[in-house]
């Protein structure tokens, strides 16, 4: 395993002068050093902390303005001093709550008058403890634009509040859940000693292969997981009513606005996977700029961020990534066991989905004209339908033109 003191100096530099996120200078070393281990992103953040290397930033009003502007511009009229400054802080930007509420006020007082005036969305309190990092980890499922085919699945940790990994697909899915959720989590961060799901059938592979695996957890004497109703999972509740604020609802409204004008025929097949295909790809704008947000925010009390609080205490245990099994293998482990698993088909029907060539050649051409996704999301979550109505048609035409070549 490759040791990062050996590269204080270039993280330093790209910390401090490059302005780099943890995750950029993780796959720059990665990259330069393919096969070495240690050049995680976690153990890039533990280094930081350790070596007291973050990014210095002075900022004065007006500059702090122009930035704020444009995280406006990106996220729209939900982020409060709060959030933003998590926002900020994810890019480097070290400001106080107080600058940042004045900021806001001054750069988008609209939008920080309707903040204000908005009735508070409460959660039921309920009794809950986790008693570390990697104690317990929650996963579940948000189908608000389920109708879209977009459905999100998020972990969190239960002490730190983190969000550890997320996922959008068109249809839950085991398998998605699995090699794109769980696994990464395990290689990434380590072993929980215990996951907590709903009771739907979409986690049954996670669940197995985490059963599999639980003589290794720091607590073996907890069971490996729990399943309960949604309104218990309350932990991830809290998650949902950010993403779904700054995320889902406008997103739901322009697509609402797009059927009732006629621009969208649902009912139609190959509409539906057109639309899940370009809106997965718009939500995900918003949710990474939400997660890293989240991720970042101040906790109330005094306690660390959720980042900082997993990067300092994390007893989640590192396994050999030898004993985690791909994706296929996991399968075929359950199934040999006498597990069944129900595949679903994706959201619609891809007429292209038997001629691969032409797959990438509808996205060849989609990118020719629309490289950058942010744009999409930038305007909708702003009220502004015409871009995404542009981009969902586009994408929809050329399908359409391609089909014509079978």
């Amino acid at each position: 395993m490759a040791s990062l003191d050996e590269f204080e100096e270039f993280v330093r530099v790209k910390v401090e002068v490059d302005k780099c996120t943890h995750q950029q200078i993780s796959d720059e070393l990665k990259s330069s050093f393919p096969g070495e281990r240690g050049f995680s992103l976690r153990s890039i953040e533990r280094f930081c902390s350790e070596k007291g290397i973050k990014k210095i930033t002075n900022i004065d009003d007006q500059q702090l303005d122009e930035v704020i502007s444009d995280a406006v511009m990106q996220v729209g009229p939900t982020y409060g001093r709060k959030m933003m400054t998590g926002l900020l802080s994810s890019q480097g930007v070290h400001v106080n709550q107080q600058r940042v509420k004045e900021s806001l006020c001054r750069v988008a007082p609209a939008y920080q008058n309707a903040r204000r005036t908005d009735t508070a969305r409460q959660t039921n309190p309920a009794p809950y403890r986790a008693d570390y990092v990697g104690h317990k980890l929650h996963l579940d499922q948000n189908e608000k634009l389920v109708m879209y085919g977009v459905t999100h699945v998020a972990a969190v940790d239960g002490y730190s509040g983190m969000i550890m990994g997320f996922v959008t697909m068109p249809i839950k899915n085991n398998v998605e859940i699995y090699s794109h959720l769980y696994k990464p989590i395990l290689v990434q961060f380590g072993l929980w000693d215990q996951l907590r799901v709903d009771q739907g059938k979409e986690w049954i592979l996670t669940l197995y292969i985490q059963e599999t695996l639980a003589h290794l957890r720091l607590n073996t004497s907890r069971a490996p997981h729990l399943q309960s109703t949604s309104k218990q999972n309350h932990i991830v509740e809290r998650i949902w009513v950010e993403i779904n604020n700054r995320v889902n609802y406008p997103i739901k409204s322009c697509l609402i606005a797009l059927e009732e004008a006629g621009d969208i025929e649902m009912a139609c097949p190959h509409v539906q996977f057109c639309v899940s295909w370009f809106t997965i790809r718009v939500a995900n704008v918003g949710i990474t700029l939400a997660v890293e947000a989240w991720n970042n925010h101040p906790i109330p009390g005094g306690r660390a961020v959720p980042r900082q609080a997993v990067v300092n205490g994390n007893q989640a245990i590192q396994i050999d990534s030898t004993v985690i099994p791909e994706a296929d293998d996991a399968v075929q482990q359950f199934q040999s066991a006498g597990g069944q698993l129900t595949i679903f088909n994706c959201f619609g029907e891809d007429p292209l989905q038997c001629n691969p060539a032409l797959v990438t050649q509808r996205e060849m051409d989609f990118f020719h004209y629309h490289a950058n996704f942010s744009d999409f999301f930038n305007t909708v979550v702003n009220g502004d339908y015409t871009l995404f109505r542009e981009g969902v048609l586009c994408f929809l035409d050329i399908s359409r033109h391609l089909c014509t070549l079978l």
